[in-house]
């Protein structure tokens, strides 16, 4: 396939007007074959990566269902998030053994839909303080086998693990499973500015939804927030709903931190591309009103807005088009160490782009492995 007259993302050099071609699965410096898309009026973009998010459409990846997996993957397809990474909750080791098991077993078999390429951990290992939306009767303390029965279950798909570092045992937690390929994130947490420093000396590289779910950035404690900035090499997840962060914050956290180190995640739960209504998750009672998703306390539960709606609310914001597209693409497939094979449009890179309409970033189409695939 061809695809030409769009303006093709580059990481490095922004958009250029070039064709995009690819051979079978990935992309080519000639076409596989005569296909011609033409994408007059669009960017051409990488499939978006979604490294954390709970749900969609009425499910949820804690329901750890095949079926729930396939029903989300296609919808997320739908809206030119490609590559998958859902997240589970703070649950009983037997449902979470139940979940990575899931993945596992739906990766091997999934025919249609995103490609699930990797699980993420977001509980147990969290703070009671700071738990927000997740269950406060299953929080655990870092235990490095239980991380390592879960990795087992998930056939090693276990790409990122949240932990709270002021917990016993965190530091040297963070250390082993940093060392052995896991992507640590530090998140629902009290920890003040010396504990994030020790998290991040001892090896993790990523901060789980910045801002929510730990002590607020100030002139004298600047946590969490400021450890991280000090850390060139920790990349922050950032939910851009318009919901959890205000347009100024978003607009900040990219001149703060830059680009390349920022990560647009959805965090959705199972209402996404749902009505409004009365919603679980993690087992617990939720409301959601427009974009506002609360447990009956008020804490905010999750988000309503997939990662495309993210991307074009980031880009309403004032955030350079190439900077929002290189935060929901190259920089999680960086998080997830698959750069060299999903992330960007080069040559023997994974065939999976979306054309958006340069009017309002609509989505045209999406080709994925090669193929076009229909859209609502």
């Amino acid at each position: 396939m061809r695809i030409s007259n769009g303006a093709v993302f580059e990481v490095d050099r922004g958009f250029l007007f070039r064709d995009l071609c690819t051979n079978g699965a990935v992309i080519a410096e000639q076409s596989g074959d005569a296909r011609v898309l033409d994408a007059s009026g669009c960017y051409v973009i990488p499939g978006l990566i979604d490294l954390h998010f709970h749900g969609c459409k009425g499910e949820d990846f804690s329901d750890a269902t095949p079926e729930g997996l396939a029903k989300m993957a296609e919808y997320e397809l739908s809206q030119g998030v490609t590559y998958l990474c859902p997240a589970g909750m703070t649950l009983p080791e037997a449902q979470l053994l139940r979940i990575c098991e899931n993945a596992a077993y739906y990766q091997r078999t999934a025919v249609t839909g995103a490609e699930l390429v990797g699980v993420n951990l977001e509980g147990p290992f969290l703070s009671a303080e700071k738990k927000g939306a997740q269950n406060g009767a299953y929080l655990r303390e870092p235990d490095l086998k239980l991380l390592d029965r879960l990795r087992t279950a998930a056939g090693e798909l276990v790409k990122l693990v949240t932990v709270a570092p002021e917990l016993p045992g965190a530091v040297e937690f963070i250390r082993k499973a940093a060392q052995s390929g896991i992507t640590v994130s530090v998140g629902h947490t009290a920890a003040d500015y010396a504990a994030a420093q020790q998290a991040f000396f001892a090896g993790a590289r990523q901060v789980t939804h910045l801002f929510n779910a730990m002590a607020p950035f100030s002139h004298r404690a600047p946590g969490v927030v400021g450890a991280a900035f000090d850390h060139p090499e920790v990349r922050v997840e950032l939910i851009c709903d318009g919901v959890h962060i205000h347009e100024s914050v978003v607009r900040s956290v990219f001149r703060l931190y830059g680009p390349e180190r920022v990560i647009l995640i959805s965090d959705t739960m199972r209402a996404a591309g749902m009505p409004d209504g009365q919603y679980t998750l993690g087992g617990l009672d939720v409301t959601v009103r427009g974009k506002l998703a609360t447990l009956a306390d008020g804490t905010i539960a999750g988000a309503v807005t997939n990662l495309m709606e993210g991307l074009r609310t980031a880009v309403s914001f004032g955030i350079p088009l190439k900077d929002a597209v290189r935060a929901a693409t190259f920089n999680p497939a960086q998080a997830m160490h698959m750069q060299h094979r999903i992330g960007t449009l080069s040559a023997g890179m994974d065939a999976s782009a979306v054309l958006l309409d340069k009017k309002d970033l609509s989505v045209r189409a999406v080709v994925f492995r090669g193929e076009l695939i229909e859209i609502a």
